[in-house]
């Protein structure tokens, strides 16, 4: 049985229109689904392809920004009133994430419905992951890997990005990462391949790898890497530049 992993969208956080949607992604396999992450326009890009809340049965979050729990609202709700929903997605995240989510992401829309003040598990199975451990979906294991995203004063903000292995192969999806070439070495040289965020905007944000970073990294490793991420606008010819390519809104991968 193949591992499905389709990218609902490719985009950055501002990409804006549907010539792509923020860079969600759903695993499938054996009938059962894992999304990675679900951002603010994730029941668009879902009805483009045909699907629905009804197709997310399981959920990772990977960080706190809107293009990666944007859509939690839509699918906590949509999952929850709708009868031909049973049961509750299962939502697994870090444990230093899961209680933000809930406090600074989703209390304000969720915790007020009719007949009910509700909290996080009224809508998910919580699957809190601590530190050092791994998650399974479909007998797959997940382990997180922390990034450097942004540095807020002191501290890190909470963000992982996830390797797992199928059939013999190992896939590094990064999640948002500045680049940071040197510290993600060891998942580099592991993964089979790697799904990599890539800011291709004129000006560098400093909080994404940016395409102009990536291109100077070893050949061996650009050879097995997909960008993803993107903002909008004309893109570089990362297959000339010893990229695998960008990642185009809706396609799949198999395993």
């Amino acid at each position: 049985m193949s591992l499905e992993m389709l990218f609902l969208g490719s985009g950055s956080a501002f990409t804006v229109g549907s010539s792509n949607y923020h860079s969600n992604v759903l695993l499938k396999l054996n009938g059962n689904s894992l999304l990675i992450d679900a951002g603010s326009d994730l029941r668009f890009s879902m009805h483009e392809l045909g699907l629905s809340h009804l197709d997310i049965k399981n959920l990772y979050i990977s960080h706190l920004h809107s293009d990666h729990v944007g859509g939690v609202e839509w699918l906590a709700l949509s999952s929850k009133f709708d009868p031909g929903y049973i049961g509750k997605p299962n939502l697994y995240t870090s444990c230093n994430i899961v209680n933000d989510l809930w406090e600074h992401s989703l209390s304000g829309g969720l915790r007020t419905i009719q007949a009910e003040k509700a909290m996080l598990d009224s809508f998910f199975n919580i699957q809190a992951i601590q530190k050092g451990q791994a998650f399974y979906w479909e007998n797959i294991k997940f382990n997180l890997v922390q990034t450097v995203h942004i540095v807020s004063g002191y501290e890190l903000m909470p963000c992982y990005g996830l390797i797992f292995e199928y059939k013999g192969k190992t896939i590094y999806f990064t999640s948002d990462t500045q680049c940071c070439p040197t510290q993600l070495e060891d998942f580099y040289s592991q993964a089979d391949i790697i799904f990599h965020d890539c800011e291709t905007s004129p000006v560098k944000s400093g909080v994404h790898a940016h395409y102009n970073e990536l291109v100077s990294i070893p050949d061996k490793l650009k050879n097995k890497m997909w960008l993803y991420h993107y903002n909008d606008g004309e893109l570089p010819d990362a297959k000339k530049d010893g990229f695998l390519g960008f990642v185009e809104k809706g396609q799949l991968f198999k395993f």
